[in-house]
């Protein structure tokens, strides 16, 4: 497996494109905790603060799949840079303004989360054209997913590292402006430049007139709805337990956990149907959630939040691959960027409706909240699971037949080679 991640990594613009990407994906990242931490380091509540994460991850949920389609039709360049730039300035303007002034707060936090570039679904669709080799995009898929989690293990600890050097207010202004640095490495880039979207029909729905994805994207809004919770659960427990420095090992340990199963997970080439393969991984998602009621000490909470990240990096990875077989041609950043944006909607309910848990039950009624979505998210994929897998599996009929899915050439069954997105 190292090999293969290696021979991708020295693949011409391969490590930069990665690295851009997750570098410009930063603020998105770490936006529930700085919001959280800025927040309450200005005298607000947790209520206030879940309010205000929830208004960004809306508005991100509004602006991803709209900016993800600009991109499909006019490019990368055009719609990333300019949305970081104007997202960055948003953030900057409640770092300097505080929350005291409610209207202008959650205006800013609005404007900064409908303009964040959809780096991610940008990335996932230029993998096709810098890998050419079969296998490798899967295989692509898989590194991304582990490198998401070493940036969700490595963005709290920057961001209560800023806080222990300088201040909550200077955490939220050096995530943005290194985030806009990120897009811009991103964008600048040749494979960006010269990329274009596949010819598409034109529909209103786009992305979303397919069933599976939307399926998909059903059961990927209660997995959001976990990690949502857990940043507000995690800042109770760790209120009482050490404070924020915990509550940064504990955030980071979701990601640590993610990266060493994503690690794992991509120790293999995988056969079979991914949509069978999915149900199982959300299984074992939902009941690694389940411990955390224990609450023990720090060192010990910290270990239960890897556990309950373990499976998180493999399931997604998994998605990426079930979004690309259900994606119509010509909406692939858009089909990705949807699947961030239930994911962002998840986590931003998740975090609103913690907070007033929290606050009436105390962490542990907040900790039962990711064992129920993790639940609701497994229900979702039993409940279609007949769809997502006819869908995935078939070869004949208009949709099959026509070669919209399955583009990438990976080694799960029926994808083809030549997948230009």
């Amino acid at each position: 497996m190292a090999s293969g991640y290696g021979e991708i990594l020295r693949t011409r613009y391969a490590a930069r494109l990665l690295v851009g990407t997750l570098v410009g994906r930063l603020p998105n990242a770490t936006a529930p905790i700085a919001l959280v931490l800025f927040v309450r380091a200005e005298g607000g509540s947790y209520s206030l603060a879940g309010a205000l994460a929830a208004v960004y991850g809306v508005a991100n949920a509004v602006g991803q799949p709209l900016l993800g389609r600009l991109v499909d039709l006019y490019g990368q360049p055009r719609v990333q840079l300019p949305g970081a730039v104007v997202s960055a300035l948003a953030m900057a303007v409640l770092a300097c303004t505080g929350p005291d002034s409610l209207g202008a707060a959650y205006a800013a936090v609005a404007v900064a989360g409908l303009a964040t570039p959809p780096l991610e679904g940008g990335l996932r669709a230029l993998w096709p054209g810098v890998l050419r080799e079969d296998g490798q995009v899967h295989t692509a898929y898989a590194m991304d997913a582990v490198a998401q989690e070493v940036m969700f293990t490595v963005g709290p600890l920057l961001v209560t590292g800023c806080v222990a050097l300088w201040s909550e207010q200077v955490a939220l202004l050096v995530v943005n402006a290194v985030g806009v640095l990120g897009a811009l490495s991103v964008v600048v880039s040749e494979p960006s430049r010269r990329w274009r979207s596949q010819a598409r029909e034109a529909h209103w729905l786009g992305a979303l007139r397919s069933p599976g994805l939307l399926a998909l994207l059903g059961a990927y809004l209660f997995v959001g709805v976990a990690l949502g919770a857990i940043n507000v659960a995690g800042a109770s427990y760790a209120d009482g337990h050490g404070g924020d420095v915990v509550y940064g090992w504990i955030i980071a340990g979701i990601g640590l956990g993610g990266l060493v199963g994503g690690v794992l997970y991509g120790a293999r080439q995988w056969t079979g149907v991914p949509e069978r393969r999915l149900v199982v991984l959300v299984a074992l998602l939902a009941v690694c959630y389940l411990p955390l009621l224990l609450m023990p000490g720090a060192v010990g909470m910290t270990a239960l939040s890897a556990l309950s990240g373990l499976f998180l990096a493999p399931s997604l990875a998994c998605a990426f691959v079930v979004v690309d077989r259900h994606a119509p041609a010509g909406t692939v950043t858009e089909a990705f960027s949807w699947l961030v944006t239930t994911f962002t909607v998840g986590a931003s309910l998740g975090t609103a409706g913690a907070g007033p848990v929290v606050e009436w039950g105390g962490a542990r009624w907040g900790f039962a909240v990711p064992g129920v979505a993790g639940a609701a998210a497994l229900l979702v994929l039993l409940m279609t699971r007949r769809i997502l897998v006819a869908r995935g599996t078939a070869r004949g009929g208009a949709v099959a037949g026509s070669w919209e899915n399955d583009r990438n050439g990976t080694v799960e069954p029926g994808f083809s080679t030549g997948h230009r997105a």
